[in-house]
């Protein structure tokens, strides 16, 4: 097994990373939803895909000061995590995305929710 290196940084999470990448493919394809949702369902994902990345960086940047409230962004960026799932599945209901895509997006957020709770676990 090879060493972890320190986490001195939000970009040295792996679920950060994961989150961010996804993030990106979102916002670029939600670009694409029809012109009548660019101030809805496609806003909508756009905002709450990041905001699971914008929260683990402002949580890691209080970590210096408290745990306690690294852990509860955290929370929060775990309850968007359970929300993108929900967004995604309208995205396919309504024919936005097909199948494969919905799969791939709902595993990709229940596995990065997954890294979060451990995450939140074991934060000292």
């Amino acid at each position: 097994m090879g060493e972890r290196k320190p986490v001195t940084s939000f970009e040295d999470l792996d679920v950060f990373r994961r989150a961010y990448d996804l993030s990106l493919a979102i916002h670029k394809a939600s670009l694409g939803f029809p012109k009548l949702e660019q101030f809805g369902l496609a806003e909508q994902v756009r905002r709450a895909s990041k905001s699971i990345c914008a929260n683990v960086v402002e949580g890691f940047a209080k970590q210096r000061d408290s745990s306690a409230e690294f852990k509860r962004f955290l929370v929060i960026a775990i309850g968007s995590c359970e929300e993108m799932q929900m967004w995604v599945r309208y995205c396919k209901d309504l024919g936005y995305i097909d199948e494969p895509r919905f799969e791939a997006w709902y595993g990709e957020y229940k596995q990065i929710a997954r890294m979060l709770r451990g995450l939140h676990k074991s934060w000292k």
